[in-house]
């Protein structure tokens, strides 16, 4: 269940509404990536081909899967942040992170500053 906070000012402001749209829009972006995950994982090899896949198709399979993962980890965490009353906090300066970055990334940790000061650290 939502954590029916409002957060912050007019430009970050979520209403409840927004937090029901926000929470599904989660939990299809789980089932999305779980199903994606499924179908790399059951790739099986056609007929006429080798039983095992080339290297360039492994490496491919192994991409998609691990970034797959990587997604599916931060959709649980914000579901995890979202019932316990954290959702829509920088993890770094604790600012609300705006509404419409929300709604584009649900999954979002950080503020776009801070999310510019991090990718510029990498």
């Amino acid at each position: 269940m939502v954590n029916k906070q409002i957060i912050g000012d007019r430009d970050t402001r979520l209403s409840p509404a927004d937090l029901a749209v926000l929470e599904e829009n989660l939990h299809e972006q789980r089932r999305f990536r779980e199903e994606q995950l499924r179908q790399i994982a059951a790739v099986p090899s056609r007929a006429g081909e080798p039983s095992r896949p080339g290297a360039a198709q492994t490496e491919v399979r192994v991409k998609l899967a691990a970034s797959a993962r990587m997604v599916l980890s931060d959709v649980e965490a914000a579901l995890a942040r979202l019932a316990d009353g954290r959702y829509g906090r920088c993890h770094l300066c604790r600012r609300p992170v705006d509404r419409e970055r929300l709604m584009i990334v649900p999954q979002a940790r950080y503020c776009a500053r801070c999310q510019q000061v991090r990718e510029a650290g990498r």
